[in-house]
């Protein structure tokens, strides 16, 4: 059984990047999944520099020692890398990081 998950928040639709978010914590809260990837991607990337609620899943998930990450490539078009560093969220090119991830047996959720 695969037991590794990246889990990938592209929406700008606030309930959906939620529900990812809140699969994401839990999922490594509980023991679901031994591993739990997390990156923002496109319009998603926006809304997590205003969105609360987002911010504050984000802040449970780094509480279980891992790291978020943000695409540099996106952020870097939207003029926005810079806002990351207040929610200690790196910003990096992620294409061949998931790509990887895949490779190695992780399973992509997208939201």
């Amino acid at each position: 059984m695969n037991d590794k998950l990246v889990v990938i928040i592209s929406s700008g639709d606030a309930g959906k990047a939620h529900a990812g978010a809140t699969y994401a914590v839990n999922a490594l809260k509980y023991a679901w999944m031994e591993e739990v990837k997390l990156y923002f991607f496109g319009p998603a990337e926006a809304l997590l520099l205003t969105d609360k609620k987002l911010q504050a899943l984000l802040a449970e998930y780094q509480n279980e020692n891992e790291t978020a990450i943000a695409c540099k490539y996106v952020a870097e078009e939207g003029g926005i890398s810079h806002e990351f560093a207040a929610l200690d969220v790196p910003v990096q090119y992620i294409g061949e990081q998931i790509s990887t991830l895949i490779k190695d047996g992780y399973t992509p959720m997208v939201w």
